[in-house]
């Protein structure tokens, strides 16, 4: 005897509009902040040549608010989204699965937004914890499919539009109305997805609100551990430098008047110091004490002129920012520092010795460590 496939029944009656809205306001809440920092850590980190040297330095602490914004978000959104699929889960098998072309092309659009969705909350997780199981660079594929996530959402409101305006005109009953039988349930089901989004929140969110510490128990970095009270990402081992490389080392200063310091001569210049966070892409910050030279004053003794940009060149074997560049806000700001000392110690081989960067609202992907050249742009 032949049988009729069937797609699965569905009891429960959390399954509903209802349910999905009042997840996905809080979903698009947070995947709207994930977006918009993350827009803003993308172009500190690679700034296009028009704005490279109008990126401003101030606040200090701008950079880690954004990407600290940008990381709980985005830790954020994973409960909501899996809560939101699944209560629109029994739609995905709803038959027959295309019934005109507005519907096909509805289903693409929704096909599209989870994948996308899924794709960036996931690998964004992996990142945040320096895995990297793919064989593509995460950088560029996470910034186009977060393009990609801000358009499919934009095609999935505009589909149900006519839904939305229903809704908000009070003119769509099976949305707005609650079964008095239902209420509890649902009630009980947003409390306890909003308990899973707080408990995320708490127990990660300390790797860059320091206030909250304590309670950072399920993120990989915590503020004040590591080698002299700060975390570190990169370790001197990893990017291949050496005692060896270390024992002869020289500062380069490139520019009109080209010269060449020793360690023992750059701590002769006048110093400074400068209390800064170091904010990392992983969501990660700590503030700290440090001690070096301006930069702005080594660019002046090389003869540069007030709007000159500077390319900082690491010791370090290999890596996407062994090489980096920063605009004249930046290099001429009197925080922005050539570190030799951090919390008062000399740096230790790991957070940069003999010399990093140190400059005040920057990824910490640009604060160069390992320095051992200075070129005037």
């Amino acid at each position: 005897m032949r049988t009729r496939l069937r797609p699965p029944s569905f009891s429960g009656r959390l399954h509903d509009a209802r349910t999905a809205t009042a997840i996905g306001r809080w979903l698009g809440a947070a995947i709207a902040v994930c977006f918009l920092t993350g827009l803003i850590s993308h172009y500190l980190q690679h700034p296009p040549g028009w704005l490279a040297n109008e990126l401003p330095p101030r606040p200090v602490w701008g950079y880690r608010l954004t990407q600290g914004l940008h990381v709980a978000s985005g830790l954020a959104a994973i409960p909501l989204l899996l809560a939101k699929l699944w209560a629109v889960y029994p739609r995905l098998w709803v038959w027959p699965p295309v019934r005109s072309v507005k519907h096909g092309l509805e289903r693409l659009s929704v096909g599209v937004l989870v994948a996308a969705a899924v794709f960036q909350l996931f690998t964004g997780l992996l990142n945040i914890v320096e895995w990297y199981p793919w064989p593509f660079s995460f950088v560029p594929v996470h910034f186009a499919v977060a393009w990609l996530v801000a358009g499919a959402v934009l095609l999935h409101v505009a589909v149900k539009a006519p839904e939305i305006r229903d809704h908000w005109s009070r003119r769509s009953p099976g949305t707005l109305t609650l079964p008095p039988e239902d209420a509890p349930d649902r009630r009980s089901l947003l409390v306890a997805v909003g308990a899973a989004v707080t408990a995320v929140t708490l127990t990660t969110v300390g790797q860059a609100f320091t206030p909250l510490k304590r309670l950072d128990l399920l993120a990989p970095r915590h503020p004040g551990i590591g080698p002299q009270g700060l975390p570190v990402n990169r370790t001197a081992a990893a990017a291949g430098v050496t005692a060896a490389k270390v024992a002869d080392w020289r500062l380069e200063v490139l520019g009109p008047r080209r010269y060449t310091l020793t360690l023992d001569e750059l701590r002769a210049l006048p110093q400074a110091e400068a209390v800064l966070p170091i904010a990392c892409v992983e969501g990660w910050s700590a503030s700290a004490h440090w001690g070096g030279v301006r930069v702005r004053d080594l660019l002046e003794r090389a003869g540069a002129s007030g709007d000159a940009g500077l390319r900082v060149v690491s010791m370090e074997v290999r890596g996407a920012y062994r090489v980096m560049e920063m605009g004249r806000e930046y290099a001429h700001d009197p925080l922005t520092l050539l570190a030799l000392t951090l919390n008062g110690q000399v740096l230790s081989a790991d957070h940069g010795f003999p010399a990093r960067i140190i400059a005040p609202n920057r990824p910490g992907v640009l604060q160069t460590k390992w320095v051992t050249r200075l070129e005037v742009l």
